[in-house]
């Protein structure tokens, strides 16, 4: 699938490279190895040389790089240009010089990673700059920084900000944090759902067990599969004439609405 349909983005430590063979075959649309939280300081060398080990153009990646601000940065920006890694996740993102170093150090493209709230700031800045494919929510890292308590209706200003960031900026939906809930499929159902409610095109996940609830919360349901064929047949039948279809008025935004859900049925399959 390509990056910008993509749902599911797996993070992989880059410490473990016995996993990435296997967060490669679990199905997610992208595999995420992970050069910042997930590898200790002391580990750091070692995991940068097993991921240029093991990533080549066959099994493309998304490589998450240390923040600028760390003194790891300049040497996992010798990785960008990697043949294997398709794009560049930046945490802690924040400013326009930050995109543009990872560009220049030969990213195909970047995702910057909003966990603050000077990154929620310039999220806008961001979205608009050259190399950048989506945005991404670090929610947790973002409420810490806030000093939110909670991951629901506190953040509900937050998230529609990166959505109307993204949708300014012309660039394909963002993707929300993490669940950290792995074997509570009824939790992180609710919480991709209302990811897709808000907006969002995706879900960053932290185990393969996450990646079939994410995809079925944001594939449509064979009723709305439905409902969008009735619309879409009713509307070539008029020809341009006012209709309507289960009772309801269909209008130029209900059309598009209906196209989405059809385009999304058939990638799904």
């Amino acid at each position: 699938m390509q990056a910008a349909a993509a749902v599911s983005y797996l993070f992989v430590p880059g410490n473990r490279p016995e996993r990435f063979d296997k967060a490669y075959a679990a199905g997610a649309d992208v595999v995420i190895i992970d050069l910042e939280d997930a590898v200790p300081p002391s580990e750091k060398e070692a995991a940068r040389a097993a991921i240029a080990a093991w990533c080549d153009a066959s099994k493309p990646i998304a490589l998450r790089i240390n923040s600028a601000d760390s003194i790891w940065f300049s040497s996992d920006l010798e990785l960008c240009e990697h043949a294997g890694v398709t794009a560049v996740i930046l945490p802690k993102a924040a400013h326009l010089s930050e995109i543009a170093q990872v560009m220049q150090a030969g990213a195909k493209k970047v995702l910057p990673l909003i966990e603050s709230g000077i990154g929620l700031a310039h999220a806008f800045t961001l979205a608009a700059a050259q190399g950048v494919e989506r945005l991404m929510f670090g929610s947790i890292d973002f409420s810490v920084d806030m000093g939110i308590e909670g991951d629901d209706r506190e953040l509900d200003y937050f998230r529609s900000q990166l959505v109307l960031a993204s949708r300014l900026a012309g660039i394909a939906a963002p993707i929300d944090g993490v669940t950290t809930a792995i074997d509570d499929t009824d939790v992180l159902y609710a919480e991709t759902l209302r990811s897709k409610r808000f907006g969002f095109g995706g879900k960053l996940c932290i185990h393969p067990k996450q990646l079939a609830t994410v995809h079925a919360a944001f594939s449509p349901t064979l009723d709305e599969i439905s409902w969008a064929h009735r619309v879409l047949d009713a509307a070539i039948a008029a020809d341009g004439a006012a209709i309507a279809v289960d009772g309801k008025m269909v209008d130029k935004p209900v059309i598009i609405k209906a196209q989405r859900i059809a385009q999304q049925a058939k990638r799904t399959r």
